[in-house]
Protein backbone atom coordinates (compact mmCIF):
# COMPACT_ATOMS: atom_id res chain seq x y z
CA UNK A 1 0.00 0.00 0.00
CA UNK A 2 1.64 3.36 -0.53
CA UNK A 3 2.07 5.85 2.02
CA UNK A 4 -0.33 8.39 2.16
CA UNK A 5 1.01 12.04 1.54
CA UNK A 6 1.49 15.05 3.59
CA UNK A 7 -0.87 16.94 1.75
CA UNK A 8 -4.32 16.65 2.86
CA UNK A 9 -6.92 17.44 0.45
CA UNK A 10 -9.14 20.66 1.46
CA UNK A 11 -12.51 18.23 2.30
CA UNK A 12 -10.28 16.17 4.76
CA UNK A 13 -10.02 19.68 6.72
CA UNK A 14 -13.30 21.47 5.76
CA UNK A 15 -15.93 18.68 6.91
CA UNK A 16 -14.46 18.59 10.90
CA UNK A 17 -14.17 22.38 10.70
CA UNK A 18 -17.65 22.89 9.52
CA UNK A 19 -18.82 20.03 11.80
CA UNK A 20 -17.41 22.12 14.50
CA UNK A 21 -19.06 25.50 13.64
CA UNK A 22 -21.92 23.25 13.16
CA UNK A 23 -21.80 22.13 16.96
CA UNK A 24 -20.94 25.69 17.92
CA UNK A 25 -24.02 27.32 16.30
CA UNK A 26 -27.01 24.83 17.16
CA UNK A 27 -25.33 25.35 20.94
CA UNK A 28 -25.63 29.61 20.89
CA UNK A 29 -28.82 29.15 19.50
CA UNK A 30 -29.81 26.55 22.11
CA UNK A 31 -29.58 28.65 24.64
CA UNK A 32 -28.66 28.61 28.41
CA UNK A 33 -30.13 25.64 29.38
CA UNK A 34 -28.02 23.27 26.90
CA UNK A 35 -24.93 24.33 28.78
CA UNK A 36 -26.73 23.37 32.86
CA UNK A 37 -27.41 27.17 33.24
CA UNK A 38 -31.35 28.13 34.31
CA UNK A 39 -32.47 31.27 33.55
CA UNK A 40 -35.21 30.93 36.04
CA UNK A 41 -36.05 34.06 37.94
CA UNK A 42 -37.34 32.47 41.65
CA UNK A 43 -38.51 35.46 42.92
CA UNK A 44 -37.00 37.56 45.36
CA UNK A 45 -34.07 36.22 48.02
CA UNK A 46 -35.63 36.71 51.91
CA UNK A 47 -33.81 35.81 54.94
CA UNK A 48 -35.62 32.92 56.52
CA UNK A 49 -35.51 30.97 59.60
CA UNK A 50 -35.97 27.37 59.46
CA UNK A 51 -38.80 26.56 62.07
CA UNK A 52 -39.69 22.83 61.47
CA UNK A 53 -36.11 20.81 60.07
CA UNK A 54 -35.90 17.78 58.24
CA UNK A 55 -33.35 14.62 58.31
CA UNK A 56 -31.88 14.18 55.28
CA UNK A 57 -32.44 10.10 55.50
CA UNK A 58 -36.19 9.90 53.82
CA UNK A 59 -37.53 10.65 50.90
CA UNK A 60 -39.42 14.18 49.64
CA UNK A 61 -37.84 15.82 53.00
CA UNK A 62 -39.44 19.33 53.09
CA UNK A 63 -38.33 21.98 55.84
CA UNK A 64 -40.57 24.53 57.25
CA UNK A 65 -39.88 27.97 57.39
CA UNK A 66 -40.46 31.54 58.37
CA UNK A 67 -39.88 35.00 57.06
CA UNK A 68 -41.49 38.24 56.03
CA UNK A 69 -42.59 40.16 53.41
CA UNK A 70 -44.35 43.06 52.72
CA UNK A 71 -44.22 43.89 56.93
CA UNK A 72 -46.08 40.20 56.93
CA UNK A 73 -44.44 37.15 58.65
CA UNK A 74 -45.58 34.07 56.28
CA UNK A 75 -45.00 30.42 56.64
CA UNK A 76 -43.34 28.77 53.57
CA UNK A 77 -42.47 24.81 52.45
CA UNK A 78 -38.96 24.57 51.10
CA UNK A 79 -37.67 21.45 49.83
CA UNK A 80 -34.63 20.33 51.49
CA UNK A 81 -33.06 18.84 54.69
CA UNK A 82 -30.20 19.26 57.02
CA UNK A 83 -30.81 22.88 58.39
CA UNK A 84 -31.03 23.26 61.87
CA UNK A 85 -33.60 24.62 64.20
CA UNK A 86 -33.48 28.43 64.05
CA UNK A 87 -30.93 28.28 61.99
CA UNK A 88 -31.26 31.80 59.41
CA UNK A 89 -31.02 30.51 55.29
CA UNK A 90 -31.87 32.78 52.32
CA UNK A 91 -34.68 31.94 50.49
CA UNK A 92 -36.50 33.19 47.11
CA UNK A 93 -40.27 33.57 47.37
CA UNK A 94 -42.59 33.56 44.56
CA UNK A 95 -43.41 37.34 43.02
CA UNK A 96 -47.20 36.67 43.74
CA UNK A 97 -48.18 35.17 47.12
CA UNK A 98 -51.29 33.34 47.77
CA UNK A 99 -53.56 34.81 50.48
CA UNK A 100 -53.25 32.18 53.45
CA UNK A 101 -51.33 28.62 53.83
CA UNK A 102 -47.59 27.94 53.10
CA UNK A 103 -45.61 29.22 50.20
CA UNK A 104 -43.59 27.27 48.04
CA UNK A 105 -39.87 28.54 48.40
CA UNK A 106 -36.52 27.78 47.16
CA UNK A 107 -33.16 28.06 48.27
CA UNK A 108 -31.62 31.37 47.04
CA UNK A 109 -28.92 30.96 44.16
CA UNK A 110 -25.86 31.44 46.45
CA UNK A 111 -23.93 32.25 42.69
CA UNK A 112 -26.12 34.97 42.37
CA UNK A 113 -24.86 37.49 39.17
CA UNK A 114 -22.39 34.71 37.85
CA UNK A 115 -24.59 33.37 35.46
CA UNK A 116 -23.37 35.62 32.98
CA UNK A 117 -19.91 34.87 32.67
CA UNK A 118 -20.82 31.05 32.98
CA UNK A 119 -22.35 30.54 29.00
CA UNK A 120 -19.55 32.38 27.44
CA UNK A 121 -17.02 30.37 29.40
CA UNK A 122 -19.42 27.26 28.58
CA UNK A 123 -18.90 28.14 24.63
CA UNK A 124 -15.36 28.20 24.43
CA UNK A 125 -14.73 25.40 25.87
CA UNK A 126 -16.96 24.17 23.52
CA UNK A 127 -15.06 25.90 20.69
CA UNK A 128 -11.48 25.05 22.30
CA UNK A 129 -13.40 20.54 22.45
CA UNK A 130 -14.58 21.29 18.43
CA UNK A 131 -11.01 22.62 17.21
CA UNK A 132 -9.22 19.52 19.48
CA UNK A 133 -11.42 17.27 17.83
CA UNK A 134 -10.64 19.03 14.47
CA UNK A 135 -6.87 18.79 14.90
CA UNK A 136 -6.82 15.18 16.09
CA UNK A 137 -8.07 14.31 12.58
CA UNK A 138 -5.75 16.58 10.59
CA UNK A 139 -3.23 15.29 12.36
CA UNK A 140 -4.62 11.06 12.51
CA UNK A 141 -5.11 11.61 8.76
CA UNK A 142 -1.27 13.02 7.96
CA UNK A 143 0.46 10.40 9.50
CA UNK A 144 1.99 8.00 6.90
CA UNK A 145 1.25 4.76 6.14
CA UNK A 146 4.42 2.61 6.96
CA UNK A 147 4.17 -0.91 4.97
CA UNK A 148 4.04 -4.17 7.08
CA UNK A 149 7.42 -5.79 6.84
CA UNK A 150 7.88 -9.67 6.80
CA UNK A 151 8.69 -11.59 10.19
CA UNK A 152 11.99 -13.09 10.44
CA UNK A 153 12.93 -15.85 8.26
CA UNK A 154 14.15 -19.43 9.41
CA UNK A 155 16.44 -21.13 7.17
CA UNK A 156 16.03 -24.15 5.99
Amino acid sequence: MPPRSLALKWPTVAIPAAAGVLVVLLAWLAGPGLLGIGNDNLGAPVQAEVTKPAPCGGTDAKETVRFTVTGKTREGTLDGCGHGQGERIEVAVPETLPDQGPVAVALADTSMGSSDARRPLGLALLVFACFSGGMFVYLWLSIPLRPKTAGPRTAS
